[in-house]
């Protein structure tokens, strides 16, 4: 592995993203800490970022066509992660997103960026998935376009926490779609993070224990 999970927690922390406290999710859990990826906000921070994105790709070794980036928070993660494969490991890989409203003028559709054809292998760069709802909607979407196989997701921060049954959102997602998924880190590599007898870890793991995978 080419990034240490320590440094990308510190990373996240140090810019404002992975942060500690009370906080509402949309499902209605109360959780102890909470990941908001709209707090990257500079050249280095998105540069940063790419290369933790890149870093994940190569080290999951697979074999892609293009990189898909669900809009809105996803087109800055796929762009980020394309321009790193290229200046870093000399990998000039085609990326694309979606328009939420279809252009109806020019060249119009709802895809910017490369066209996927049939047979092409795709991976979606996200940033957090709690409910895999926006990831659904992604695969709809490209099966809809062309005759594709998507067959990994990236995301930044893999909650380990129950999506519709007892299994994490992340495992009904490789489960239902037969795709592969990479976090960067987990929730339990943050919680390894932190300081011997720090109360968070107390607040944390009393949240994977209410809210956990099994």
């Amino acid at each position: 592995m080419m990034y240490s999970k320590k440094e990308f927690i510190d990373f996240m922390t140090g810019a404002g993203v992975l942060t500690f406290g009370d906080f509402n999710t949309k499902s209605g859990r109360k959780t102890p800490y909470f990941v908001n990826t709209g707090n990257y906000k500079t050249g280095m921070h998105i540069s940063k970022l790419g290369d933790y994105y890149a870093d994940r790709v190569i080290d999951s070794g697979e074999v892609f066509d293009a990189l898909y980036g669900p809009a809105y928070k996803g087109i800055t993660l796929a762009a980020a992660a394309a321009s790193s494969l290229y200046r870093n490991h000399a990998m000039n890989v085609p990326y694309f997103y979606n328009r939420k409203e279809v252009k109806d003028h020019g060249e119009g559709g709802s895809l910017v960026g490369y066209k996927p054809k049939d047979g092409d292998k795709l991976v979606i760069i996200e940033d957090v998935v709690t409910a895999g709802t926006a990831v659904r909607e992604s695969l709809e979407l490209l099966k809809a376009i062309a005759d594709v196989t998507v067959t990994a997701l990236f995301v930044s921060v893999d909650r380990m926490e129950r999506g519709k049954g007892e299994r994490s959102t992340l495992d009904e997602l490789r489960g239902e779609f037969g795709i592969n998924v990479y976090p960067i880190i987990t929730a339990r590599d943050i919680i390894q993070s932190l300081p011997k007898g720090d109360d968070r870890i107390a607040r944390m793991e009393e949240y994977l224990t209410m809210y956990g995978a099994r």
